[in-house]
């Protein structure tokens, strides 16, 4: 499958995930901002930027959306990067750490 069709599916995953605030797809609302396909490694890397810098619930939307990407075939691990959050190194270690 070509990258940009793995990119489409992450997409629509991440589609299914509402901002808890608003109920809008987080797809919708702009807080995906990239996302790359290493296809050979299985690995997504997606950047997701809260509409507000002290958001709280962006640590649960970011959990989220890891857990639906990694549902799919083509992705066996999905890192999640948040950005422009006031806490987002301490989100970013919690959401990506190895079990």
């Amino acid at each position: 499958m070509a990258v940009a069709e793995i990119q489409n599916e992450i997409k629509d995953k991440l589609a299914l995930i509402a901002d808890p605030h608003m109920g809008i797809s987080i797809v919708e609302m702009g807080l995906v901002r990239e996302i790359e396909v290493d296809e050979d490694k299985k690995e997504a890397k997606i950047t997701l930027s809260p509409t507000n810098p002290g958001c709280m619930s962006i640590a649960n939307v970011a959990m989220a959306s890891k857990l639906e990407v990694e549902k799919l075939d083509d992705i066996d691990k999905a890192e999640i990067k948040v950005i422009d959050h006031m806490m987002a190194d301490t989100i970013n270690e919690m959401v990506n750490k190895e079990e």
